[in-house]
């Protein structure tokens, strides 16, 4: 929930005029007079922020007309942070609990006059950035680092690991470098053993074609491709250069519940080397928090379909149940767990157990925000 400026000190001067709430009391219903009376005279009546010789404390104020720190976080933490105070996301102190003063009728009527600052609709607000799975893409442009595993749990021993970086630019946009790696258990001519390597380096790039408040819906187009920089022979690689365009879609559901799919192809340079591929993917989920403003633990489940594009070959099915948990006060270190089990030709596809490690970097520093 950081930018260049914390929402410590967002909310600390949002709120800091409260005596002046007095003036209407908390039977105020109007997000433009909360705003004026409560937060005019240290954010002014455009929110771009008094100077700080004027407002009297050393705390950088926030540009609110600053669409990328306006929109991105949901109105959950934010409110969370003016109901509970800085401490609730591992904020400063200074930034006191506001939940006794005003209901959170109030606080979410601020936050959406806050809201209205940006005043370009191409950005996708917070609330569409949905949980992220451990297989599918989900629709929301983010700025994440994440360490992904895949640990065979049956047959030969197999390690398969990524690190994925994600750069958003621009509303709607977002750049994905993909780097694997792994470890596993091979046959060789003096009797088998482990081995290691680099795997099939991937570069993406991800816009968001539509949203709305209304439906709730989030769709998004994007493609990447496979460099064939992993070694074939040993199994880290294809062996050729593959294009993968998908789909993702996002819906938001009442009581916290969600659904994410996608699909797309797998379309091969060389097809001597890799078959053309089909597949759908799709999972629902809920979020549940613990307490009012706790950790969010969010269990779900994906069902994995694909298919070569050949004669004869039939659809191939997994299930992925999972749950994911965050971590950090801040809710910027969170981690996923789960398992892959074949539904179709189990005999030769193995169970995997999956996992990420996931640090919203945007949000604040991997060691801050605990």
């Amino acid at each position: 929930m950081t930018t260049k400026f914390p929402i410590a000190s967002t909310l600390f001067a949002l709120f800091l005029f409260s005596p002046a709430l007095a003036l209407f009391g908390n039977t105020s219903t109007k997000a433009a007079e909360i705003y004026s009376a409560a937060c005019a005279s240290c954010h002014g009546s455009d929110g771009r922020g008094a100077p700080i010789s004027q407002v009297g404390f050393d705390l950088p104020l926030p540009d609110f007309t600053d669409c990328n720190f306006a929109v991105r976080e949901p109105d959950s933490d934010w409110n969370a942070v003016a109901h509970a105070g800085g401490p609730a996301r591992a904020f400063s102190r200074l930034m006191p609990a506001f939940g006794d003063a005003l209901g959170p009728e109030e606080l979410q009527l601020a936050t959406a006059h806050v809201r209205t600052f940006c005043t370009d609709n191409a950005w996708p607000p917070g609330e569409f950035n949905l949980p992220r799975m451990l297989v599918i893409e989900k629709a929301f442009p983010e700025d994440e680092a994440v360490f992904e595993s895949a640990v065979a749990a049956q047959g030969d021993g197999a390690v398969s690991n990524a690190i994925v970086y994600e750069k958003r630019f621009g509303a709607r946009n977002q750049f994905e470098l993909s780097v694997p790696f792994g470890r596993q258990e091979r046959a060789t001519a003096d009797g088998g053993g482990w081995q290691g390597g680099i795997g099939d380096i991937a570069a993406g790039v991800k816009r968001t074609l539509f949203f709305s408040r209304v439906t709730g819906s989030i769709f998004s187009v994007a493609g990447e491709v496979l460099f064939p920089t992993g070694d074939r022979e040993k199994g880290f690689g294809r062996g050729t250069t593959i294009f993968e365009p998908f789909l993702s879609f996002g819906q938001i559901l009442p009581s916290e519940f969600f659904l994410q799919s996608q699909a797309g192809a797998a379309i091969p340079v060389d097809t001597q080397r890799a078959d053309n591929r089909g597949f759908f993917r799709f999972g629902t989920g809920r979020t549940f928090t613990q307490g009012q403003f706790g950790r969010s633990w969010s269990p779900m489940i994906e069902l994995l379909g694909a298919r070569d594009l050949v004669a004869g070959r039939t659809f191939q099915w997994d299930l992925v149940p999972q749950i994911q948990v965050t971590l950090s006060r801040r809710q910027h270190i969170m981690m996923n767990v789960g398992v892959r089990t074949p539904l179709t030709d189990a005999r030769s596809r193995d169970t995997q157990v999956l996992f990420y490690f996931l640090w919203d970097w945007f949000d604040g520093g991997l060691f801050t925000g605990w």
